[in-house]
């Protein structure tokens, strides 16, 4: 069962910071999702993004193999992960390309320049733009949380942080014969916010209540130009469920989907806790602290990689168990 979604509209270039908090704070109250527009990706990029993106994953699966994921980044092929344990799926159909930190500590993988050539650079360029506009989404989460706008900046969140980026494509359903297959399968996301840009292409669903069954699901409609925003569960424990993370999924519509989610993670050595405003005598904490590093471990063990390379998705974080 799904049904039309009506999202908030946030614009991130307003100048009334207080007004845009209080819309943020009630759209993270109402749905956990909103669109973000005046983001500061400029068409021009996005389009080429969108259009490199799908020129890599028009290669021979032999090329696009050669960069199967080490060290937090490159390709993953259809199939190889599911996020839905109670699935009897046999896996989410979309292959993938993750760019993790541009750090000097951090090697990403590349495909190379004679094949596609300013690859590398319209993804740096992106994933540049859109951590500068989710820092500064950030700074208008503390202010909703009744917080200093610096407040996770002062905390390190951006310190070492682990935020990452990947490339989705969703191909054309070719076996109908396995109903619960997915493009992705029902999930919420670990870390603070994630910023999402679609094709256009619909198949994106969000369940606003996923504790309740049974579940309803609604579709979540592109706006031209606009990010898709969602609250992780990172975010859910600082706030103690007063903004929480929602569950949702990608479904078959017949047709062929591309998509960029950028995921923002704090540095390993975050702690997550319980924020002062977000908690009283009649509501206590929910969660007990955590750092940043040991929770992402934890949330990735409960993923079924179905292949071997996705279990070095995020190897910095495996490292250290």
């Amino acid at each position: 069962m799904s049904q039309a979604l009506q999202l908030p509209i946030i614009d991130l270039s307003s100048t009334d910071r207080l007004s845009t908090a209080n819309s943020i704070r009630q759209a993270c109250l109402d749905h956990g999702f909103f669109y973000l527009v005046n983001h500061g990706v400029e068409e021009e990029l996005r389009n080429e993004v969108f259009e490199l993106s799908k020129k890599f994953f028009l290669l021979p699966l032999e090329g696009k193999m050669k960069l199967a994921v080490k060290k937090h980044s490159g390709y993953r092929g259809s199939y190889a992960e599911k996020f839905d344990t109670s699935s009897s799926a046999k896996g989410d159909s979309k292959e993938s390309f993750i760019v993790g930190p541009l750090t000097e500590n951090h090697l990403n993988q590349w495909p190379f320049e004679e094949e596609l050539p300013s690859w590398r650079i319209a993804m740096e360029a992106y994933y540049k733009k859109v951590l500068s506009a989710g820092t500064k989404l950030i700074s208008l989460i503390a202010l909703a949380l009744n917080l200093d706008e610096d407040f996770f900046q002062k905390l390190g969140a951006f310190n070492e942080h682990l935020s990452f980026m990947g490339l989705f494509h969703y191909p054309e359903p070719v076996d109908s014969s396995e109903e619960e297959t997915h493009g992705a399968s029902a999930h919420s996301d670990y870390g603070m916010i994630t910023l999402l840009l679609t094709d256009g292409v619909p198949g994106l669903q969000f369940c606003r209540e996923k504790s309740k069954e049974p579940q309803v699901w609604e579709d979540v409609p592109s706006v031209s130009g606009a990010s898709i925003v969602n609250i992780g569960d990172m975010m859910e424990r600082w706030t103690n469920c007063l903004f929480r993370s929602t569950m949702h999924r990608v479904v078959a519509t017949g047709e062929e989907r591309y998509s960029v989610a950028f995921f923002i993670n704090p540095g390993k050595e975050c702690m997550v806790e319980c924020l002062e405003s977000c908690c009283s005598e009649s509501c206590p904490p929910r969660f007990p602290p955590i750092r940043s590093l040991h929770y992402l471990q934890e949330r990735y063990r409960d993923v079924i990689l179905v292949s071997p390379e996705s279990h070095e998705l995020f190897p910095q974080i495996e490292s250290h168990t």
